[in-house]
């Protein structure tokens, strides 16, 4: 039975709590949260985690990124319900499960590609079962943990910009860069793998390693505006936010989400202000101390 001290969720949230501000006023100007990302402006360097089977739908999750002039990733889904996002005219980052059948795999990288999407991405971890040695089958469909030669396959397969997600060391994060890889969502899947390294901890160093020409994404347990900025000046170019997002899309649809993420934005930018951040790229790390006391 899992031990419920090993419950990555917690043990990264314990960590975020952790990580304190110092604050730098003297000579502050207005904070500018805009970003370039894919060739593409965004208001914000917030972006949609990739959500699946949404029972309020997935097209209307991307309609409120679309509102929030926000980027997002798309979880597990067919062709079709990648198809009704894009429709809504979202930027969209299509995130494919390590299929069992290949084939599988190239028809979602080429859905994605002639209809638009922003980029594509793979689950690389998600093919291992939670507690058990062996490969999962996920919505009745068998997956397999991908070799080297077929991720560079699929990489190869598309000129859309293609990320690695499940990323959760340095040593990966390097092997997605050498491989061609566009860049690495850092995340440890909700919990997907017990007793997990917060993503948020290992930014630093996978940023260190992998230079600034490669994009790295923090994913997990990005529940405001501030652990945001803290991501950020931890080294992330983007950061991901998704069960923030789940109870106002629920009671306010696509205007929930955009709503919620202006306000984290205006979250972010408080705090920017507050370390002389001009601009998100402006993220001084050096303000960000862990605090061992707490």
């Amino acid at each position: 039975m899992k031990n419920p001290n090993g419950n990555s969720d917690k043990i990264a949230r314990q960590y975020m709590d952790r990580l304190v501000v110092e604050q730098r006023v003297l000579g502050a100007v207005t904070p500018d949260a805009r970003v370039t990302f894919l060739g593409k402006s965004f208001s914000t360097p917030l972006m949609g985690a990739a959500l699946s089977h949404l029972k309020e739908g997935m097209a209307g999750y991307a309609e409120g990124m679309r509102l929030a002039n926000a980027a997002c990733c798309i979880g597990m889904g067919d062709n079709e319900t990648l198809g009704s996002c894009l429709a809504t005219g979202a930027s969209v980052i299509k995130i494919i499960k390590p299929y069992a059948d290949r084939e599988e795999i190239f028809s979602r990288i080429r859905f994605a590609e002639e209809h638009g999407a922003l980029g594509v991405g793979m689950d690389s971890g998600h093919a291992i079962k939670s507690e058990a040695a062996d490969f999962d089958t996920i919505v009745g469909c068998p997956m397999k943990l991908p070799t080297m030669e077929e991720i560079k396959e699929y990489i190869a397969s598309t000129r859309l910009p293609f990320f690695l997600k499940d990323i959760l060391s340095v040593q990966d994060a390097v092997i997605a860069k050498e491989i061609g890889a566009a860049g690495v969502i850092i995340s440890h899947h909700h919990d997907l793998m017990h007793w997990a390294c917060p993503p948020v901890y290992l930014l630093k160093e996978i940023r260190k390693a992998v230079g600034d020409d490669f994009l790295v994404i923090a994913d997990g347990g990005i529940e405001d505006g501030f652990d945001a900025f803290k991501a950020l000046a931890m080294g992330a170019d983007m950061v991901c936010v998704g069960r923030a997002l789940m109870p106002p899309y629920s009671s306010d649809g696509p205007e929930g989400i955009a709503r919620t993420l202006n306000t984290m934005t205006d979250e972010l930018k408080s705090m920017m202000y507050r370390t002389c951040a001009e601009t998100v790229k402006d993220i001084d790390p050096s303000v960000i101390h862990e605090a061992w006391w707490l």
